[in-house]
């Protein structure tokens, strides 16, 4: 909440001053402010943690510590990640040779149409539950859980799909498409499904994931109580990363009201 708390500080001015803080970062060769370099650097280090360490070992081994991952990969890290607004000054920090890349325009033509289609206030939303949905079919994750390949696929796809999600709801900016209005409904509109998800795993009497019996699981913790957790996981936490997100979107909402007032003065 510290670092919601001192984003939220700057809110008022903050869509409108990424363009002059990104100036005064040029002149003086420093970065300001403490919470944003924070919020990408906990985002970035959380990504690695559960995929470059031990743990990724045990997240496939126990489907509670799965759904953990999950849980960092397609929610605490993207939206740490988004919270920070890190593209202005990752984008100065590209090299001038890739700037002027021969294919660079031809990539923009093909990938933006692509893009804006995820981005749609209607994709975005089914996409992210949908995901979340589709890695947890039983026989979908029995395969994902047993071929390396296919595993690095859901992996990946959770986090880049995280990373669009929320970069749409928490762009401090106010896209003509995407208001923050818009934005609080998707974000209450991705909470039931992932609701009765987590329910339906916390609270289902049979073993759904027969993967990590094959396996064998790291701990010797009950099916049942394994798929607990899981499911708890899934339904809890994950639901209220909405509810930050509506908080910080309604932040920015009171923000803007406020500049709109202190303007017309």
């Amino acid at each position: 909440m510290g670092i919601l708390a001192g984003l939220g500080s700057r809110l008022p001015s903050y869509g409108r001053s990424i363009p002059a803080w990104l100036s005064r970062r040029r002149r003086s060769g420093k970065a300001e402010g403490f919470w944003r370099p924070l919020a990408f650097f906990l985002g970035v280090v959380a990504i690695y943690a559960v995929t470059q360490t031990h743990y990724d070992y045990l997240a496939q081994y126990m489907f509670f510590t799965h759904r953990a991952q999950h849980l960092v990969l397609h929610h605490a890290a993207p939206f740490l990640i988004a919270l920070a607004a890190p593209l202005p000054v990752l984008a100065a920090g590209v090299p001038n040779q890739m700037k002027g890349f021969p294919g660079r325009a031809i990539a923009v033509r093909i990938l933006w149409p692509l893009y804006r289609l995820l981005q749609h206030p209607v994709v975005a939303p089914m996409l992210f539950v949908g995901l979340i949905y589709f890695w947890l079919i039983p026989e979908v994750h029995f395969d994902a859980m047993l071929s390396r390949q296919l595993y690095q696929v859901m992996n990946w796809s959770m986090m880049l799909d995280g990373l669009l999600f929320w970069w749409l709801m928490l762009d401090p900016r106010t896209p003509e498409r995407l208001g923050y209005g818009t934005r609080i409904v998707v974000l209450l509109a991705v909470v039931p499904p992932q609701i009765f998800l987590g329910a339906y795993l916390t609270f289902s009497k049979y073993e759904l994931f027969d993967v990590y019996a094959v396996c064998g699981r790291a701990w010797p913790l009950a099916p049942l109580a394994d798929q607990q957790l899981g499911g708890l996981i899934t339904w809890i936490p994950a639901t209220m990363m909405s509810v930050l997100g509506v908080l910080i979107v309604i932040r920015y909402l009171l923000g803007e009201n406020r500049w709109q007032a202190l303007s017309l003065q």
